[in-house]
C-alpha cells in the first residue's frame, strides 16, 4: 500500500489496521494550523505507524524528525520513507519501543512540534502527555498535537494548557502549549 503526501510524493504503508495512517483531510489540516511553523523545526512523531506525519514534516523542511514506534515492521517502512523524502541537511532517528520507555531516552532534548497519535483506546494519553511535561520536551513555542476520537481526552494535563481544539468527523486534534511557569 502507499499514501501521497506534500509535493505529490508516495509513501509505503503497512496492510492492515495495525498501523492506522492519519486520514489525509486530518494530515491537511494539521500542516495549514501549522503552516510557517514546520521549516527549521525539530519535530517528534509519537506512535509514528507508517511515519506519514513525520515524512510530511521532513517534506515541508523541518531540521529534526524523530519517532517513536513498537512495531519492528513498521520501523523499517518508517526508515525507508523518510531515506526517501529527507534531504541531505534533514538529521531523522526512528526508535522502535514502547513510547514511554523511548521518551525517558529523549530526556534532555526539546521539540518545536510534537504529534502524538496512539491507538485509540490504548490508554497512553495521561501517562505520556504527563511524561512529555516531566521530561520537559516541549520548547517554550512549541506545541503538541494529540490525535484521538471527539471527547475521549482530558482537559486536564498538569503543565500543558490546551490551545485549540478541532474535529473532523470521527478523529478529533487537541493542541497543547506548555505552561510558563515563573521562577
Amino acid at each position: 500500500m502507499s499514501l501521497r503526501i506534500y509535493g505529490n510524493r508516495l509513501i509505503k504503508t503497512l496492510p492492515g489496521q495495525d498501523t492506522r495512517p492519519t486520514s489525509s483531510r486530518v494530515r491537511e489540516a494539521l500542516f495549514n494550523i501549522w503552516q510557517g511553523t514546520i521549516a527549521h523545526c525539530r519535530w517528534l512523531d509519537l506512535c509514528s505507524g507508517s511515519g506519514s506525519m513525520g515524512a510530511e514534516a521532513l517534506c515541508r523542511g523541518a531540521s529534526v524528525v524523530v519517532g517513536i514506534e513498537r512495531s519492528s515492521r513498521a520501523c523499517a517502512v518508517i526508515q525507508q520513507n523518510w531515506q526517501q523524502v529527507a534531504k541531505p541537511d534533514q538529521v531523522f532517528q526512528i526508535m522502535r519501543g514502547e513510547v514511554m520507555q523511548r521518551l525517558d531516552k529523549l530526556s534532555g532534548q526539546t521539540f518545536d512540534r510534537v504529534y502524538f497519535d496512539p491507538p485509540y483506546t490504548s490508554g497512553l494519553y495521561q501517562p505520556v502527555l504527563e511524561a512529555i511535561v516531566r521530561h520537559q520536551l516541549l520548547a517554550p513555542q512549541g506545541e503538541l498535537a494529540a490525535e484521538h476520537s471527539p471527547g475521549d481526552l482530558s482537559d486536564e494535563i498538569p503543565g500543558l494548557e490546551i490551545c485549540r481544539q478541532k474535529s473532523y468527523g470521527n478523529t478529533a486534534l487537541t493542541f497543547y502549549r506548555a505552561i510558563e511557569t515563573s521562577h
